[in-house]
């Protein structure tokens, strides 16, 4: 028996935040992502492995089948190693996945797991995404609710492991809605991903997020227009002014510098955070000059658009 499964990673363009609350978004899948892929072994048991973009083993374990199957809890505290932190974390989504679908694993006895990552770990595109949206394939289940099974989030990054197509993203009463839609601006050869050299706690930002006080309905509506405004722009002046708009409107109601003010004061173009602020991926406008300007400031990983997104 032989079983694969890929998802795509995400970029999260604009509603960074908002999004939890019901914020219509524009997320674009990339071209990278992760696979897993299953076969049978001698044994009872499951042998997970799990593979970086250099193809080196970065986690490995044997799980038990009656742990997933009678759902042993797990911990959830952050005072584990690594590796056991991982392994809880892996055994969480498992058990959710059995809690949905009681026929996953059902008549099942040696598998060999294993998960291969095409780009490296810390770049924040969707190692979590890709392996919860994989699993619940193999699991015949609802990935979103895997998701909240076992994390948090607003569930786009489930959406684009799903698609390879641009996507509009909403909640509408804590449901997803999903629109495919069309993002292919005349100036994308403009447009350029920069690794700021660090990984973002997604939940830490969510947290401090939610600890501010601003008027929530005010902003949604702003990154709506933005989100629209920003899908049908030809323009890369245009486009500019939206990307500068959204920057300040979150800059504002989270109190906090952008990442232009922050780290490229003197950048020519302009700057956006993707996602959490203050690591992962910022998108910037601008030139061939562009990789040479981030470079010297010691971000030496700038992917131009073609090459980042499906």
């Amino acid at each position: 028996m032989k079983e694969h499964y890929y998802s795509n990673g995400k970029l999260l363009i604009t509603g960074e935040y908002a999004v939890l609350d019901g914020a219509l978004s524009l997320a674009l899948p990339t071209k990278y992502g992760q696979s897993l892929n299953i076969s049978s072994i001698e044994g009872e048991n499951i042998v997970w492995k799990s593979y970086t973009h250099t193809e080196e083993i970065w986690f490995e374990t044997t799980l038990e089948l009656a742990d997933i199957r009678h759902q042993i809890p797990v911990s959830k505290t952050g005072n584990t190693t690594t590796e056991a932190s991982v392994r809880n974390t892996l055994l969480r989504i498992l058990n959710a996945a059995y809690q949905l679908n009681s026929n996953f694993l059902k008549n099942t006895k040696g598998l060999l797991v294993e998960t291969h990552l095409n780009f490296p770990r810390d770049w924040g595109l969707g190692s979590s995404s890709t392996l919860i949206n994989n699993i619940a394939q193999w699991a015949q289940v609802d990935a979103f609710k895997l998701l909240w099974d076992s994390f948090s989030g607003s569930g786009y990054d489930i959406a684009c492991a799903q698609h390879r197509t641009s996507i509009l993203y909403h909640l509408k009463k804590d449901i997803p809605v999903v629109e495919a839609v069309s993002f292919d601006p005349p100036f994308k050869n403009q447009l350029y991903f920069i690794y700021l050299n660090e990984k973002q706690n997604s939940r830490e930002g969510i947290a401090q997020y939610r600890q501010k006080e601003f008027d929530l309905l005010n902003l949604i509506s702003a990154v709506n227009q933005i989100t629209k405004s920003i899908l049908k722009c030809q323009d890369i002046q245009e486009f500019n002014s939206l990307i500068d708009e959204h920057e300040r409107l979150l800059a504002d109601n989270l109190q906090m510098e952008t990442v232009k003010e922050k780290l490229f004061p003197d950048f020519p173009g302009s700057i956006k955070s993707l996602g959490a602020w203050g690591g992962d991926f910022i998108l910037a406008t601008g030139t061939k000059e562009t990789i040479s300007y981030f470079n010297k400031k010691g971000f030496k990983t700038v992917i131009p658009y073609s090459e980042m997104i499906l």
